[in-house]
């Protein structure tokens, strides 16, 4: 059993989670991620490692509320235990010393960007940082990636909060400009990965991003993560999460995404079913 020290509300939706993993806090390393189950009876969802503290023994986990377990999860409670937690997974980001990098994290994406700029920046490289979200209300840890970053740039989709765009302008702005860039890594929605490798692709730089989100088992059995990179079938969870994003079949990876709908927003409706009975049970007592 692995104990929530801390809960922390980002966002409507977004939730942080400090859990006692000594385990895995040891070895932990930025791009990584763990599985975990709520209760003996939970799926196992991938969930990448936002932070890590190796002298607390913690490992900092970012939710956002998008499907049953993650709106299950997002109800606990600091106190209560995760019945496990498996980690860490997958291969780390490739940390040297570039020169000069680009880290773009898109809403929920902030918090796995936020190591890897760290580490980026503990190696000698000058980070730059976009970070952007539909809204103000979505937007959380602008001072953290701050504060290991050289210059960052805060963009909302709708205007509410610092430059109205999507991360892709200012992205092909700082291409276009003198500045050479050297490497990019893009962690968010599918959609906006897409987009940023398209954006960067005329321009040769390598561009970098996590396909966690189509993960189900983690450990290479079930192969419901592949993905088609450079022409190859790929293992997102042992061959990846982090892959080249001119590689990546986005048109594939995104059809995937849409396939069980209904099947997903069933499970959602289930719980909160099961929740509402439960509580006007409680209320019956």
């Amino acid at each position: 059993m692995y104990e929530i020290l801390a809960k922390e509300d980002l966002a409507p939706v977004t939730k942080l989670f400090d859990v006692h993993a000594p385990a895995v806090a040891e070895k932990a390393r930025a791009g990584q991620f763990v599985i975990i189950r709520l209760h003996q009876e939970g799926e196992r969802i991938p969930l990448t490692i936002a932070d890590y503290d190796r002298e607390r023994g913690t490992v900092t986990l970012v939710v956002q509320e998008v499907g049953k377990t993650t709106m299950e999860m997002g109800a606990m409670q600091a106190g209560e235990h995760l019945a496990s937690l498996t980690g860490p997974l997958g291969i780390p980001s490739e940390i040297e010393n570039w020169g000069t990098v680009l880290c773009v994290g898109g809403g929920v994406g902030i918090a796995p960007i936020y190591p890897i700029a760290r580490d980026l920046k503990e190696a000698g490289n000058t980070v730059i940082s976009i970070i952007g979200a539909r809204n103000k209300d979505l937007l959380f840890w602008e001072e953290k990636m701050r504060a290991i970053s050289d210059e960052l740039i805060v963009c909302t989709d709708d205007g509410s909060y610092g430059r109205k765009a999507l991360v892709t302008i200012p992205m092909k702005e700082l291409l276009e400009s003198e500045h050479p860039i050297e490497h990019i890594w893009a962690i968010g929605p599918a959609i906006m990965m897409k987009f940023c490798a398209l954006t960067t692709q005329p321009f040769g730089v390598h561009t970098i991003v996590s396909l966690n989100s189509i993960m189900v088992d983690g450990t290479g059995m079930c192969g419901a993560c592949r993905v088609e990179v450079g022409g190859q079938t790929r293992f997102v969870c042992v061959d990846g999460p982090e892959f080249d994003g001119h590689q990546v079949d986005w048109d594939q990876l995104l059809a995937r995404q849409r396939i069980y709908p209904e099947q997903e927003q069933h499970a959602v409706e289930k719980w909160q079913h099961e929740c509402q009975c439960g509580s006007n049970g409680d209320n019956d007592v």
